[in-house]
């Protein structure tokens, strides 16, 4: 069974799914949530993050969120037995400035796990991880547009997420990790600084609901004091962050634009504004990642990876 997983800081996506990424352990049944209980202990899904980590190796939290996720697209695929394992080729991706120093070991991360058992939602599960591939973020989203854009002579793909906002280059359809990198200004960054601000101004404490409402423009009960407040917030985080990518030599007038991740649908009415010159491109499609995973997996007809 295919099971494609994007590890997001803000959330976790699969393709039946999205959800936050955050979790909670304890040692008895919590009285609320979606729960999995594996190896002795009770993990329920939160709405509260877990820290963001540079290697989500270090511990066990996204291994423990990929069985929800696994979970949640074996029931989608109507796939459940309790009868026998069900084995799982699992397909993720890492920012493209960190892939080749961390595929090799983020695969063996969840590969050398053996038989996994687990509960879920008073279900007993057994899975086998079979096999694990990994592919850069952001040049796996641009997959469904790869045959428009692969013979241009630069394009600039910038990938919008909940803590980083990773940047890639692509040279006539040809992903050049080394001008590749990532930066610690992803919407979670935003929210931040929106909420403190807001507090300091108004004595409103908002949450991030509020926020994506009043930065798409949607209707909300906030006075135009507090919207407009926090457009202006809006405007010059995004203008920083071009301020900050022309510094690091991504001068977007020389090439095509492209941007992926929520982030980039959230803030688009903004960046458009801001990077009007280069009529920039959007995918729309929020799970893109998983859908280029699956592209580039079949593509390597199931076998026989490049190093």
């Amino acid at each position: 069974m295919l099971v494609s997983v994007d590890h997001g800081n803000k959330q976790i996506k699969t393709k039946s799914s999205i959800f936050t990424s955050g979790l909670t352990k304890s040692e008895s049944r919590p009285a609320f949530g979606e729960i999995i209980f594996y190896e002795g202990s009770y993990y329920a899904l939160s709405e509260k993050r877990i820290p963001h980590m540079w290697d989500k190796t270090i511990d066990d939290n996204f291994f423990i969120l990929t069985l929800f996720a696994i979970a949640k697209e074996i029931i989608a695929m109507g796939m459940y037995t309790d009868k026998e394992a069900v084995e799982i080729e699992l397909l993720a991706g890492l920012p493209p400035a960190h892939y080749g120093a961390q595929y090799k070991n983020f695969e063996a991360y969840f590969k050398n796990r053996g038989v996994i058992k687990f509960e879920h939602e008073e279900k007993e599960f057994t899975v086998v991880i079979k096999e694990v591939a990994t592919y850069p973020q952001a040049f796996a989203a641009t997959m469904h547009i790869y045959n428009e854009i692969s013979s241009l002579k630069k394009v600039f793909v910038i990938d919008i997420g909940g803590f980083t906002v990773d940047y890639l280059v692509l040279k006539q359809g040809n992903a050049i990790l080394e001008e590749s990198d990532s930066l610690n200004r992803g919407v979670i960054t935003l929210y931040n600084t929106i909420k403190s601000k807001v507090i300091g101004a108004f004595g409103l404490t908002l949450d991030e609901s509020d926020m994506d409402l009043i930065i798409s423009g949607e209707a909300t009960g906030y006075g135009d004091d507090v919207i407009g407040f926090i457009k202006t917030i809006v405007a010059k985080y995004v203008e920083d962050l071009f301020g900050e990518l022309r510094e690091r030599g991504m001068d977007l007038k020389t090439g095509k634009t492209v941007f992926v991740g929520g982030g980039s649908l959230l803030l688009k009415k903004f960046i458009q504004k801001t990077v009007s010159y280069s009529e920039p491109r959007f995918i729309e499609n929020i799970k893109a990642n998983l859908e280029g995973y699956e592209t580039l997996y079949n593509l390597e007809h199931r076998g026989g990876r490049d190093e």
